[in-house]
């Protein structure tokens, strides 16, 4: 065992035995001697075995593997005062190695080293019962045991016991007692505070250390934080941080501090003993600045206190942005990083954000965005997005300082903090439309697409969304958003379980919605279904979802007949819209190019009505002689058509016309109709001209008994054959009922300029309704009269006006 070690062995026999002197350089020999009933041995060995420990792990692990320690640790209460003091002086030294430490946990050693910390010991046993403690209190379950087993009131004691070793090794103990929350106020109960602030001006550096950091664990709690002021707490660490000679410990001090002023309570006192005015100074660059640390330690302290807005008004008395002005400009990226920080939270106060314009402090805040430290990148764009919300100075010197260039380039950078608040400062300064409009020009939309696919966090979601929001007002911005691709991540965003998430999605799709091309893409993605289940549900409803669903449908009058049944007189047609027959609510809707491209089926034929030249891809092979012409000659020419073109080939399919073909007998329609229309002055007699012109278009009236005779689904057929498609130009078609002539008319009176709505009934039955005034009596004097609904007649006799909800109105509606 490297030094000799003599033993004195007695035999137990009656006559008495010379001592025998006895070395031993194997350990095993030792470990075997704690087995020994003579006390003069065991601690002997004890003390052997504790300086064997003492020079290395090696030596650790193979008095583990010999089997030392079971019996070590029992001879921690032997009776014999030295066997107590060498085996605890062992175990003590053993177990700082892992293994060891794994196999005291197991012989549940904890509750007879507590014992140990008795005031009859002596101070070496208690600085290596300490010491066994700190290595083990690293674990929780023996945090645990140390509590239960009545621990503490024996380390707060052995705070104020006179000697160093044993006051380090019991306040790293209660380090990291105080990492769990119970113990915190524990400690604080039983009077922990007073000796640990009388630690912090002892001779030893270390022990100053490990006192500050043990209250800054501990004011972590409510309750420690009003022990803590009852002892006058706040004024000690104040005079701690004026003590200039202390300056390289001022950083942990000002984390205590920065703990307390998270009370009212604590920050009024803080600045009735002068703190305040403190903190402020050692951020000052003048006249004598505090180390880097310091100076971060404080700008953070600040920051902490700023949270509270009456804190910030307080602060803001003080002049504190003029010291954090300062800061940013100061050496050290941990020291601008910490400014910015602080900062941002000032600027929550108004009165402040106008106060670092002043100072300038956005110009410098942009060029902070440049720098090669993520963390104060990360910082300085928080401090733009806080000092840019609800201030439109600020926003335009955020671009006056040529900072809209480097904040969409962030967007394209992996870090989701950057991401969020670029997004949201960009979101800030969109709200004023010259600045929107720069934003754009440097492809902010587009650059809006990859966060989108990308973004892990929510925050980053909510802030790109909320961009999204703000750009999406510009028609461009909504064009280059789609071309990018930025559709299709944004309506995965509405299946979001996240609340806010999914309403932010609601608003941006509802500002996009606001055109029809990125409309029928949205519909194409399935955003219509999306926000119909979310409609239908009273927990996933928002206040923006039911906007995004109104302003889909408006954009895509196709769909919303499809979905709703009815378009309003303020629902204006253009060419393009098609009826693709009503849909169950959650089936999607079909655009008109998924629909062109099917399979001929039986289902009913799509009506397209589109007078549009320059869709022409070639021209339309359906014509219509003169519309001068009776019902019996047009009846005629069709018969004749149809029979001329029963040996012809069928018709190109639509899905090769994509897309659509000019409709040149739907945009004669539309000619006659400017012509017989437009030239009337009574509403009335433009809609009964209207209404014939419609009804002779498609067939002319038809009598109710005779309806089963006009065998339009079959002229319906043949078109779709001939044209080897699904769906129909409405113009071609020379046989129709209620829904296509009630269609007809719809798509007339908009390109005409005369109001009428479209309602779509059950089994082929759709119908128009008008506004118009009550006819006067014969005889009455003339005088405005009310304006009344009424539906159309397009069927039957062709102009009559049906007044809504009559007998007469009604057997037109319904079968």
């Amino acid at each position: 065992m490297g030094k000799k070690v003599k033993k004195e062995i007695e035999t137990p026999r009656k006559e008495p035995f010379e001592p025998l002197p006895f070395e031993s350089k194997t350990p095993a020999t030792v470990v075997l001697m704690l087995s020994s009933p003579e006390e003069d041995v065991l601690a002997k060995a004890c003390y052997a075995i504790y300086k064997f420990a003492e020079k290395g792990e090696e030596n650790k692990l193979s008095l583990l593997g010999l089997g030392a320690l079971p019996p070590l640790c029992q001879h921690i209460n032997h009776e014999d005062k030295r066997v107590r003091r060498n085996a605890i002086m062992a175990v003590g030294m053993m177990a700082a190695n892992v293994d060891v430490k794994i196999a005291l946990k197991k012989l549940d050693v904890i509750p007879s080293v507590i014992e140990k910390l008795l005031p009859e010991e002596e101070t070496v046993v208690h600085e290596f019962a300490t010491l066994c403690l700190s290595t083990l209190s690293v674990d929780f379950v023996c945090k645990v045991q140390i509590t239960e087993n009545k621990g503490l009131p024996s380390l707060i004691r052995l705070l104020s016991g006179p000697d160093p070793d044993v006051t380090k090794n019991t306040l790293e103990i209660a380090l990291n007692l105080v990492q769990d929350h119970p113990n915190r106020a524990a400690l604080g109960e039983l009077g922990g505070v007073p000796p640990l602030l009388a630690l912090v001006r002892s001779e030893f550096p270390v022990i100053q250390l490990l006192a500050l950091r043990i209250l800054e664990r501990l004011t972590l709690d409510r309750d420690a934080r009003a022990a803590f002021r009852e002892v006058q707490g706040f004024e000690k660490i104040m005079d701690f941080i004026n003590d200039k000679d202390l300056s390289d410990l001022h950083v942990e001090a000002l984390r205590v501090v920065s703990n307390c002023v998270a009370d009212r309570e604590s920050l009024l006192l803080v600045h009735q003993t002068g703190g305040l005015s403190r903190l402020i100074q050692l951020v000052a660059l003048s006249p004598a600045p505090a180390l880097p640390e310091v100076q971060t330690s404080a700008a953070t302290c600040i920051a902490m206190v700023a949270r509270s807005s009456e804190n910030r008004k307080l602060l803001h008395a003080h002049d504190v942005e003029t010291a954090l002005v300062g800061l940013l400009s100061a050496e050290g990226d941990g020291v601008r990083t910490a400014a910015c920080h602080a900062v941002a939270t000032m600027s929550i106060h108004l009165v402040s954000k106008d106060t670092f314009r002043e100072l300038e402090a956005l110009h410098v805040v942009v060029q902070l965005l440049s720098h090669s430290c993520v963390e104060l990148r990360q910082a300085a764009v928080q401090a733009l997005s806080s000092l840019t919300h609800d201030s439109q100075l600020n926003a335009a010197a955020v671009e006056e300082a040529a900072g809209v260039e480097v904040l969409v380039q962030m967007l394209s950078e992996g870090s989701s903090t950057l991401v969020s608040h670029a997004a949201a400062t960009l979101a800030n300064m969109a709200d004023q439309e010259p600045l929107r409009c720069r934003i754009l020009t440097h492809g902010a939309a587009a650059a809006l697409v990859g966060p989108l696919q990308s973004a892990t966090t929510t925050d980053s979601l909510l802030q790109v969304t909320r961009c999204l929001a703000a750009l999406a007002c510009e028609p461009h911005a909504r064009k280059e958003f789609r071309k990018a691709g930025g559709l299709p991540p944004l309506v995965r965003l509405l299946s979001s379980r996240h609340k806010e998430v999914r309403s932010n999605a609601c608003w941006a799709i509802s500002v996009c919605a606001n055109e029809e091309a990125t409309s029928v893409e949205l519909c194409k993605l399935g955003a219509l279904e999306s926000l119909q289940e979310i409609n239908e549900s009273p927990n996933r409803r928002n206040r923006f979802s039911e906007v995004a669903m109104f302003r889909l449908l408006a954009s895509n009058l196709s769909v919303k007949y499809c979905v709703t049944g009815r378009l309003a007189s303020t629902d204006i047609t253009t060419d393009g819209f098609y009826d693709a027959g009503p849909v169950r609510p959650g089936d999607k809707v079909m655009t008109l190019e998924e629909l062109s491209k099917q399979h001929v089926n039986r289902r009913r034929p799509v009506l397209v009505a589109n007078a549009a030249a320059k869709l022409q891809a070639q021209p339309s092979e359906e014509t219509r002689t003169s519309r001068g012409k009776s019902r019996d000659q047009k009846e005629g020419d069709k018969q004749q058509r149809d029979g001329d073109e029963s040996n012809d080939q069928p018709e190109p399919a639509l899905e090769k016309l994509w897309p659509p073909p000019c409709d040149t007998a739907f945009q004669k329609l539309v000619t006659e109709a400017t012509k017989s229309v437009l030239i009337l002055c009574d509403p009335r007699e433009q809609y009964v001209t209207l209404a014939r012109l419609v009804s002779e278009a498609l067939g002319g009236a038809v009598e109710t008994d005779r309806l089963h005779e006009f065998h339009w689904e079959l002229h319906l057929s043949e078109l779709k054959f001939r044209r080897r498609s699904n769906v129909v130009p409405i113009g071609s078609v020379c046989k129709g009922i209620y829904c296509h002539r009630a269609m007809l008319f719809k798509c007339l009176a908009d390109r005409v300029g005369v109001s009428c709505s479209l309602v779509r009934g059950e089994y082929n039955r759709a119908w128009n309704e008008v506004l118009l005034p009550g006819e006067t009596q014969p005889g009455a004097p003339p005088r405005p009269q009310p304006r009344s609904l009424y539906v159309v007649d397009l069927m039957h006799q062709p102009g009559s006006m049906l007044r809504a909800n009559t007998p007469a109105a009604i057997q037109y509606q319904s079968i």
